[in-house]
């Protein structure tokens, strides 16, 4: 009977992490510091910008760990951050779209590190995203983070 229970939870938590997705939030209108440890007394490590797309990796408290868009993992107040979604883009001249086509007409080109405000997903990989000046329209998710 054991060895059921074990396959049974097993089974239930390779689903429930096939499931699961990545939360992002971005820093507010403060930068956010960054530190070693869920503490202020902890070694402060870096200053992310205000809207700065950063995943969460873990809540305890008031805290939440964080990645950055480098990968590095640190801790930051839940309060500094905001569900308002913005991505960074990773790649060097980034078209932004008119539709969600690679054959479509330029908006504008977005160079590597360049914030974007997140919009609706679009179809076959494809995001909907807004430079803070106005222009809009759609990138393929893999030439940006946060998302």
């Amino acid at each position: 009977m054991s060895i059921t229970r074990l396959i049974i939870g097993s089974a239930w938590l390779l689903a429930s992490a096939a499931s699961w997705a990545a939360d992002f939030k971005s820093v507010g209108a403060a930068p956010a510091v960054l530190y070693d440890a869920p503490s202020t007394k902890g070694v402060k490590l870096f200053i992310v910008p205000r809207g700065a797309p950063l995943e969460i990796v873990l809540t305890y408290g008031d805290w939440v760990k964080v990645r950055d868009v480098s990968g590095e993992l640190a801790w930051t107040p839940a309060r500094g951050l905001s569900s308002r979604r913005n991505v960074i883009v990773r790649a060097p001249n980034v078209k932004v779209r008119t539709a969600e086509d690679d054959a479509s007409a330029v908006v504008f080109t977005a160079d590597k590190g360049v914030l974007l405000e997140l919009g609706e997903p679009g179809a076959n990989g494809w995001v909907k995203v807004r430079h803070r000046d106005g222009p809009a329209g759609y990138v393929r998710s893999s030439d940006i983070w946060g998302n």
